[in-house]
């Protein structure tokens, strides 16, 4: 980022390759639809390469560049919420999740993947009904693999405040989960009477 804010295009194209994929998968956890998460992408880049010359290496530069991406996407978030109440209550419901989802690499009948499709759902929605803040650590935490400092500089908060938010997160998401892994246990034949 130092070589962009000198003005080496090569550098922030590098950047954008680099990082525009993970960013992508983090903003489409947040926002739950492809095409704002692209859309989401492209302005956190955007207003990176504004704020190129005022750019301060204070923090790591993933840091910077995903406490942008949280910012756009909780307004984003914020924005569908209100968008949301405006609608008709005769309006026809659409199916929020009708994203294309990835498919294991062997095949599955038809049954296993309305399995699958129906637990990543669930997954989801007890991820998509936490508070923002902890959403965005757990996210963050799991699924790009952050460590605790780089979360809290995103979040802007101390360590231990982020450590008891994914604890708060983590303890909701096992009790909200805990039928699917009933449910997996008992698919697997565990917990039967012998």
């Amino acid at each position: 980022m130092l070589d962009v804010k000198a003005g080496d295009e090569a550098s922030f194209d590098f950047l954008l390759r680099k990082y525009r994929s993970p960013l992508v998968n983090f903003l489409y956890r947040m926002v739950r639809d492809q095409a704002t998460a692209e859309d989401l992408a492209q302005e956190v880049f955007l207003r990176v390469y504004r704020a190129r010359h005022k750019y301060n290496p204070s923090a790591k530069f993933t840091t910077w560049l995903f406490r942008i991406a949280t910012n756009l996407a909780l307004n984003s978030i914020r924005d569908r919420r209100y968008q949301k109440l405006e609608y008709s209550l005769d309006a026809p419901v659409d199916e929020e999740d009708s994203a294309p989802r990835e498919l294991p690499a062997r095949e599955m009948r038809i049954d296993e993947h309305m399995i699958e499709r129906d637990r990543c759902q669930f997954i989801q929605k007890a991820i998509a009904s936490l508070p923002d803040r902890q959403r965005v650590a757990v996210l963050l935490h799991k699924y790009e693999e952050m460590d605790y400092g780089e979360i809290a500089g995103i979040l802007e908060c101390s360590e231990s405040a982020l450590k008891s938010s994914l604890f708060r997160a983590y303890e909701t998401l096992r009790i909200q989960l805990a039928p699917l892994v009933a449910q997996s246990a008992a698919g697997r034949g565990e917990g039967r009477p012998l």
